[in-house]
């Protein structure tokens, strides 16, 4: 019988890549050798230089199922079959060597490390791929090229200097200012190349971002600039992710390469310090010029002088003369508040697409996600808030209870951790598509374990907001209440894994709203949560006003 394997978006993109040549020289998932040889050295067996491990990963149970010369089918989320794979090569490789030499660091905050160490797969498969059919994209197909096609393009076109350019945000004023500096520079052609793949959490979804590069184009010379949209899954491995770019645009038949301040970088690290130094990658990429193929150009960020009211790079400022900058943060802010954003920073279209993007929280969906041991009050104060939210006329509220989410959604679970942890992602996956539909979520669950709440608030978060409630009540009052028996069977030996007797209860850290029931009346709880709602912007000012006045 022959094995298959349904893909993971990040698997889905790696193959499309492999299947295209946008992975060139490889022609499969690496060999155990080739990993090896890649995260110690940054190349593959043959010498060539090949920075980041592209593996197959799978778990344990389906590894066990695997011998070597195996063919297995690699199938869509639709179990569409897109490939086939002949495993030479299983291994159980080590985790924390590849996140120190591929990424610096084991810190979970590197959203690559997060998924290497708790999503990735145990277990590594290598080998070549035979293709069936690439994935098929139905979203902005006339944008989409093969390498080999986009170099017919440019041999059509009778372009010879194609100089790329790496995306993963919207481009604004600045962005375009500086590719168009470096297309004068080697008197050449912009290719605009952005990720439409997987990029690092919490960023603009794609379907957004193209709309938005779709709109810049007009601001470019006809005869100077293609975009064209690119299926990688980003890893944010900083210098030597733009050492990997570089090699993929060479691919794309461009001849040269654009290498910005702070590339691929995953932002800070626990520490609240960048992971990367932001020159790091610029001066990496150049110590491989000679053997990469295509020319790298280092390019610093451009800013805005206010005197000139033009852009221009750091060396070219005057003394005393202002430069005006506004942060990604900052932006965020001003689309969600709806504040004015000048001219000279972005393009009236590109605001206008980006707010469709930053609705205001009031407009946003919503989980409030109730934690704590059992008989600390979650159900309670869960159909209290519900009946409290009602009379101010919210009616698109959808209650996510436990014991509810057990009975019908995971009857078949028990109670190991990972079956836990599979109820609450459950759980965290409902929460999130109401939230998407801008409903209001209300999830009432122990969910003891902090990965798994930490997982939950990732689905919820990239859709509206996340409000964690932790229901400190002491473990003393909830066995006293006991309101199923399940203390007194604990206690027992009835029943063996009842959290907070013989298996752990892992407090939040930072949740957004702490309550102890001992202390506070469900009156006071529900007042607590409510101000919290306003004061975050939860609630429109009229909802506002009636909150002021309900106690």
């Amino acid at each position: 019988m022959k094995q298959k394997w349904i893909l993971t978006p990040r698997q889905r993109c790696d193959l499309e890549m492999l299947l295209v040549g946008g992975f060139a020289p490889l022609s499969g998932f690496l060999s155990h050798h080739d990993y090896e040889n890649v995260v110690l050295n940054q190349r593959l067996t043959t010498g060539q230089i090949w920075p980041i491990p592209i593996t197959l990963d799978v778990n344990e149970e389906f590894a066990e199922k695997v011998s070597l010369n195996d063919v297995i089918e690699l199938c869509d989320i639709d179990n569409t079959l897109l490939a086939r794979i002949r495993v030479t090569d299983k291994w159980k490789p080590n985790k924390e060597i590849e996140a120190q030499k591929v990424f610096g660091t084991k810190d979970t905050r590197h959203p690559a490390v997060d998924y290497l160490f708790n999503q990735a797969g145990c277990i590594y498969l290598g080998g070549p791929v035979e293709l069936v059919q690439v994935p098929k994209h139905y979203d902005f197909p006339e944008l989409r090229h093969t390498p080999e096609s986009l170099k017919q393009l440019f041999s059509q076109l009778g372009l010879q200097k194609i100089i790329g350019f790496q995306t993963r945000n919207p481009m604004h004023q600045a962005h375009m200012k500086l590719t168009m500096r470096a297309a004068e520079q080697i008197d050449g052609h912009i290719l605009l190349h952005p990720v439409v793949g997987l990029t690092k959490p919490g960023d603009i979804d794609s379907y957004t971002r193209v709309r938005c590069y779709q709109k810049i184009m007009h601001y470019f010379c006809s005869q100077n600039a293609l975009l064209s949209l690119l299926p990688l899954a980003m890893r944010m491995a900083g210098p030597r992710e733009a050492l990997w770019h570089a090699i993929i645009r060479k691919n794309y038949g461009c001849t040269h390469f654009i290498v910005g301040r702070d590339h691929a970088g995953p932002g800070n690290d626990s520490q609240n310090k960048p992971f990367y130094d932001p020159n790091a990658a610029q001066k990496y990429v150049c110590e491989f010029q000679n053997e990469l193929g295509i020319e790298i150009i280092p390019f610093a960020e451009m800013v805005y002088v206010k005197e000139r009211k033009i852009y221009c790079l750091p060396e070219e400022i005057q003394p005393n003369e202002t430069i005006l900058t506004i942060s990604g943060t900052e932006l965020r802010e001003r689309l969600m508040m709806r504040k004015p954003i000048p001219d000279w920073f972005s393009f009236p279209e590109i605001i206008e697409e980006l707010r469709k993007t930053y609705p205001l929280r009031h407009k946003q969906g919503l989980t409030l996600f109730f934690t704590g041991l059992s008989g600390s009050g979650k159900s309670t104060l869960a159909q209290a808030l519900i009946a409290k939210l009602m009379s101010f006329g919210k009616i698109n509220i959808t209650l996510l209870d436990g014991d509810v989410i057990r009975r019908i959604i995971s009857n078949e679970l028990g109670f190991s951790r990972r079956d836990r942890d599979l109820n609450i992602n459950r759980l965290g996956f409902i929460a999130s598509e109401v939230t998407k539909a801008g409903g209001i979520v209300i999830c009432a669950a122990i969910a003891p374990y902090q990965k798994a709440r930490m997982e939950a608030r990732k689905l919820v978060s990239q859709y509206g907001g996340f409000i964690e409630i932790y229901l400190s009540t002491p473990l003393k009052l909830c066995s006293e209440r006991d309101p199923k028996g399940l203390y007194a069977k604990a206690q027992s030996g009835q029943i063996k894994g009842m959290t907070g007797v013989d298996d752990p209860y892992e407090p939040p850290k930072q949740p957004e709203i702490s309550i102890d029931t001992s202390l506070m009346s469900i009156e006071q709880s529900i007042d607590k949560i409510m101000e919290y709602l306003c004061e975050e912007s939860y609630f429109s000012p009229t909802d506002s006003l009636k909150v002021e006045g309900m106690s």
